[in-house]
């Protein structure tokens, strides 16, 4: 299948101008052009796209994860006409999921379980009453608040699929990096774009994330309208930790794509038999 031509972003991080006052302010910043994407080669990643309940049910959660509102719009408005593009393309469909076991009746996590096999291990290390008072501390002081951890956990054992982002048929699932990994094995796949929550957290960081698969050679983009990221209280009002974290995405793993060319190059493509 020949590549498809889509308008992609990417940041240009040279060349510092040391003749300024700030070296960096001579970088090229953001910029666009015309790149191809190999369909063959080419996967859709939606990662931990959860279904949190209403504010009502659960406010702790609500509390603490302040993008949940965001996340619930994307889910709505950006989820239903990407998924469909895609799902009618010969882009395979993977997912990441985490949290709790909601999934491993699906055949599609059990075929990637099997094309994994075993679990990969982390030996943790020994625990000590100190670091036992400091996790305590962090859970109270730092996140998630005495306060919101009835409600968290109380979500937490609910867990499932946004039902926007509930996998159909048998798209593969996987729950670690191995297990992703060798699903882009058996589709051929080295590049991923990644659409979910959080880009700045889970979407970079937990098992599965683009660290994890960076470590496969397997490169990693994302959308930039499919996702959204953790804010703190300074950063909330712009979504600033959302810019830094696609800049990240474009400097350290692929590129940003805007959801109105993704969705136009997929439909391009001829359609699945």
């Amino acid at each position: 299948m020949d590549p498809v031509r889509i308008k992609a972003h990417y940041y240009q991080q040279f060349d510092a101008d040391y003749a300024r006052e700030v070296p960096a302010e001579g970088y090229g910043g953001w910029q666009s052009a015309e790149i191809e994407l190999a369909p063959a080669h080419t996967a859709l990643v939606v990662m931990h796209a959860w279904e949190a309940g209403t504010q009502a049910q659960w406010p702790g959660w609500w509390r603490c994860v302040e993008y949940i509102p965001r996340a619930k719009q994307i889910l709505a408005e950006v989820f239903p006409p990407l998924l469909a593009a895609v799902r009618a393309s010969p882009l395979p469909v993977f997912h990441v999921v985490g949290g709790k076991d909601y999934y491993s009746h699906l055949p599609g996590y059990q075929k990637a379980a099997a094309l994994a096999g075993a679990a990969p291990d982390y030996p943790q290390a020994a625990r000590d009453p100190v670091r036992e008072r400091l996790e305590k501390f962090r859970d109270d002081h730092v996140f998630v608040g005495p306060g919101n951890r009835a409600d968290v956990a109380a979500g937490f054992k609910e867990l499932d699929f946004a039902p926007e982002a509930r996998p159909v048929g048998e798209e593969g699932i996987a729950e670690n990096g191995p297990q992703l990994a060798a699903l882009c094995r058996a589709h051929g796949i080295n590049h991923l774009v990644y659409v979910g929550f959080a880009i700045n957290w889970c979407l970079l960081m937990s098992p599965g994330g683009m660290v994890d698969m960076g470590r496969y050679g397997v490169m990693c983009s994302t959308i930039r309208e499919a996702v959204t990221a953790v804010e703190n209280k300074e950063t909330a009002r712009e979504e600033r930790e959302k810019a830094q974290a696609l800049w990240r995405v474009a400097i350290n793993s692929g590129f940003v794509f805007g959801v109105d060319d993704f969705t136009k190059a997929v439909k391009s493509l001829p359609r699945r038999g």
